[in-house]
């Protein structure tokens, strides 16, 4: 983008065909954009000046976002689009296959591949043609041993995914089950083979044989289903992986057989909102277009040791019978008192029966507990595993019964002295 732009729009048709192309960019990579608010954008860009970058990305951005997970998405086109002067290389860098010693190797940023991929539309750029005379060679790879395309999907980073990716392991965690086995109650029922001696029935049933105890009746433990409790970081740090464990919770709290008593859903940003009678419909976007609606920090900032506190002097008691499960979903990256973190997780961790803590910044193998919210939090989950990509989420499904699962828990507490 040039330095300094003309003032009036009408005087540069090539801008305004620009901003019709980077719409369509955007339409491509999954914001609901139509005829319409190209008009209002360009309108907007005239009306507003564009002489400064910053004031003609928000312009556009005013016009073309209207729902916090679009953000990330526009920022990635409009700097592929109109900021990096080496987008082109960029994009090719990410949808390409990779030569190493030929081409810089770069973590592609989050929404960034979904950006390159609208912009390329599927096109690849056509090699240089040989010249007269020279040899064409035809390199045969063999890619019988590469991993399918859906493993791949399955170890893939939520955050890294482009559109088609997304779509296809929305369909994947739909799938998915969550099953949990029984908690015994004190309760008891009857069973012939019974530990506990079920005396008002032994005795019931002498006295219709005379008095004489012939047959001594017993009890098993009946069986309880635990409630399944989920608290969902929705900050701008966690909001990708956070829609897609919520897609799997929709398919959990919908599914029919896999033991939970109810399962309870709370979103936390900078404040908490109960969003469990949103997970209930049947369709999933709807569903999750409601809660959105419901929650109004999405992609805010974070505020865990509040959000906990609100958490445990409001719901604890309604939600928490039925020795349930919590599933605490965040990054752990809270600029809280972290003595105050640490006594809302002590108390939460006492009011359920088991407390497991997913946290996508496992997916890294350098991992370690320095920043102060997760020192403070870990000591009081029960269970800490990474929740970054579906076989994490399938992971997770293995072990939610298992009581002696600590996941990566025991590696880090020896990394803090504990």
């Amino acid at each position: 983008m040039a330095e300094h732009l003309p003032l009036s729009l009408p005087d540069n048709p090539k801008l305004t065909a620009n901003i019709t192309h980077f719409a369509r960019a955007l339409r491509k990579a999954g914001l609901p954009i139509g005829p319409g608010r190209v008009i209002d954008a360009i309108r907007a860009v005239a009306a507003a000046g564009f002489t400064e970058k910053r004031d003609f990305y928000w312009v556009l951005h005013a016009c073309f976002v209207n729902r916090p997970e679009h953000r990330a998405v526009f920022a990635q086109v409009f700097r592929l689009y109109w900021r990096d002067p080496r987008y082109l290389e960029h994009m090719m860098a990410m949808m390409l296959p990779a030569i190493r010693g030929v081409q810089e190797e770069r973590r592609t940023e989050a929404a960034e591949k979904r950006a390159a991929e609208a912009l390329l539309d599927g096109m690849l750029p056509e090699g240089p043609e040989p010249e007269a005379g020279e040899d064409q060679t035809t390199i045969e790879v063999d890619a019988s041993a590469t991993m399918s395309g859906e493993e791949r999907l399955r170890t893939l980073d939520f955050e890294q995914m482009s559109t088609a990716e997304i779509a296809a392991a929305k369909r994947m965690l739909a799938r998915l089950s969550l099953p949990v086995k029984p908690i015994p109650s004190r309760r008891g029922m009857p069973a012939l083979d019974g530990r506990r001696i079920d005396w008002r029935r032994t005795l019931r049933a002498s006295m219709r044989q005379g008095g004489e105890i012939r047959d001594i009746a017993r009890l098993t433990p009946r069986p309880k289903w635990p409630n399944l409790v989920v608290l969902c970081d929705i900050s701008g740090s966690m909001s990708q992986y956070s829609r897609m464990v919520l897609h799997f919770l929709h398919a959990v709290s919908n599914a029919r057989g896999q033991g939970w008593a109810k399962v309870h859903a709370f979103t936390f940003g900078t404040r908490l909102t109960n969003i469990t009678r949103h997970l209930r419909q049947r369709d999933v976007d709807a569903a999750l277009a409601a809660a959105g609606a419901e929650a109004q920090d999405w992609e805010g900032g974070t505020r865990i040791g509040s959000c906990l506190h609100a958490f445990n002097r409001d719901w604890s008691r309604r939600v928490m019978g039925q020795g349930a499960v919590v599933l605490l979903i965040t990054d752990g990256l809270d600029r809280e008192d972290p003595d105050a973190l640490a006594r809302e997780m002590e108390r939460l961790h006492l009011s359920a029966r088991r407390l497991i803590w997913l946290n996508p910044l496992l997916r890294w193998d350098g991992f370690a507990p320095r920043a102060r919210g997760i020192a403070a939090m870990l000591p009081h989950v029960d269970s800490f595993r990474a929740g970054h990509s579906v076989a994490s989420l399938e992971d997770l499904a293995r072990v939610i019964s298992r009581t002696d699962d600590l996941g990566e828990k025991a590696r880090l507490m020896a990394m803090l002295g504990g």
